[in-house]
């Protein structure tokens, strides 16, 4: 059997750990929205057509933040259509997925289910076909109390109280050739900073989010980056990042590494973050937002999305993942990522919630369940609190295509001192061998195992379906155990674990 140390002390902090890095990200794409946690007729259906059963699963995942209503949708997203009488809202083409629109479900909408699901709002703004004055209109809607005229028409829709809305994106992706309004970082750092000095203008609180690249692999990522700080620096407080990953051609070695990636992606942006400021002389810290993150098996998106004027089906399934074992255990590992930089990346939005590359199936008319993706944010929102620790690692390492060498066990930890409890979180990348992993928590103060739990299985590509709904899911590790401030336990091959500490 394979061995690994960890030293654990709550001196050596990372930062605190922010209730928005466990956010989520809903889009009107295919069955996010329509059918998944909208759906009037469904036997769980309440009074405003919102399942129940999905209501109940997000609350058990412990959502903070949600980021809507994209995505490449806001990019031809008009915020007007989603307001008012349902019967009066017009049927759009929604050109980023080659589908209709409604707009039966809308900003109102959404924000009645916020307060179901005890959520946060994150709006994105179109800046691909609009610009800063339907920003300030929007923003007016939303957030001035009363006595203008769209802060009347909102109190007219229903809406006394403003929304409140803290975060805001400025734009989705605009670096990427499939985006309307795809422009240069100079074009729209220029758009981003006038917006956001405008917003402010209005509501000098809100928190801006500039578009940084739309993946590590691009073209521009690194330049893209630079340029737009240069344009928006002193007018945003966060420069987002967003990753997908999966399995390539079987290599699954390499893609249980890919939060390798993840930390070598973060470390690169908040290095030119940095760099901007120093350029700058500024005294203020960009933090990051990833506000998009999962598992997504892209090459299996059809590329024939648009076939033409009269094909505009009405939310249409899209990138319904089956989500195995191997696939819940990487988004276990990029979650640890986010918790090694918790003193930069503050927000973090994984994409999406429902049906959509979800950690959640809703059957139209039938059940909701639970991906092998569930388990872990569900358990690491629950349990990472306070502090993240920095996690003095010595385990042995493997080689692989994409990353090099990297270590056979990962690994991340909190301390809320506060309320004396502790998390470890364990991945073991090992394909075929256990690793028994011996944790020292001197200082911590802890002697009691709260739980320790594992996502495993003998079949790493094993998933949930709709005949087997429960096939996978969460352990008893009953290897775990603490003795004179020492953990030890057994993880098994291609596995995620989490111990709780008190």
């Amino acid at each position: 059997m394979l061995s690994a140390r960890l030293k654990l002390d709550p001196r050596s902090a990372v930062g605190p750990i922010n209730r928005r890095l466990f956010g989520g990200f809903v889009e009107h794409m295919g069955r996010g929205v329509y059918g998944g946690i909208y759906e009037p007729g469904h036997p769980t259906a309440d009074e405003e057509g919102f399942r129940r059963d999905v209501i109940e699963l997000v609350r058990e995942m412990g959502i903070s933040t949600f980021r809507y209503p994209g995505g490449n949708f806001v990019s031809g997203y008009r915020w007007e259509d989603s307001v008012g009488p349902r019967e009066q809202r017009p049927t759009r083409l929604n050109l980023a997925w080659h589908s209709k629109e409604t707009n039966e479900f809308g900003l109102h909408e959404f924000a009645s289910w916020l307060e179901k699901v005890d959520g946060e709002l994150m709006l994105a703004l179109n800046l691909g076909t609009r610009g800063p004055l339907e920003a300030l209109d929007l923003l007016e809607y939303v957030n001035v109390p009363a006595g203008t005229t769209l802060a009347e028409q909102r109190i007219a829709n229903g809406r006394p109280a403003p929304f409140d809305v803290r975060m805001w994106c400025l734009g989705n992706e605009m670096d990427g050739p499939w985006q309307l309004g795809h422009r240069s970082a100079d074009d729209y750092g220029k758009i981003a900073s006038q917006t956001a000095k405008a917003m402010r203008q209005v509501d000098p609180t809100v928190e801006l989010v500039a578009c940084g690249s739309s993946g590590a692999g691009m073209p521009t990522f690194g330049e893209w980056e630079r340029t737009v700080l240069s344009h928006t620096y002193d007018d945003v407080d966060y420069i987002s990042c967003h990753a997908y990953y999966e399995e390539k051609n079987g290599d699954l070695g390499s893609f249980l590494a890919s939060a390798v990636d993840m930390d070598g992606f973060i470390e690169s942006v908040v290095a030119t973050a940095d760099h901007v400021k120093s350029v700058r002389k500024s005294e203020r810290t960009i933090a990051i937002s990833f506000d998009e993150w999962n598992v997504w098996y892209l090459s299996r998106v059809p590329q024939d999305l648009a076939k033409g004027l009269d094909d505009w089906p009405l939310n249409p399934p899209l990138s319904e993942e089956p989500y195995t074992v191997a696939d819940g255990v990487v988004v276990g590992s990029l979650l640890m990522s986010l918790l090694r930089h918790a003193d930069r990346v503050t927000s973090a939005s994984i994409a999406q919630v429902v049906n959509v590359i979800a950690p959640i199936a809703a059957e139209p008319g039938g059940p909701a369940w639970r991906k092998s993706t569930f388990f872990p944010f569900s358990v690491t929102s629950r349990l990472a609190r306070g502090t993240s620790l920095k996690v003095d690692l010595d385990t042995p390492e493997y080689d692989t295509q994409e990353h090099g060498r990297v270590g056979v066990v990962d690994a991340a930890a909190s301390f809320d001192a506060e309320a004396g409890t502790g998390a470890v979180f364990l991945v073991n990348r090992s394909e075929r061998e256990e690793v028994r992993v011996t944790i020292e928590l001197a200082g911590l103060d802890v002697t009691t195992i709260g739980e320790a739990l594992t996502l495993a299985d003998s079949d790493p590509h094993a998933a949930n379906t709709t005949e087997e709904p429960t096939r996978v899911g969460l352990r008893e590790n009953p290897s775990a155990t603490l003795a004179d401030g020492v953990l030890e336990l057994t993880l098994p091959p291609v596995s995620w674990t989490a111990v709780a500490l008190a």
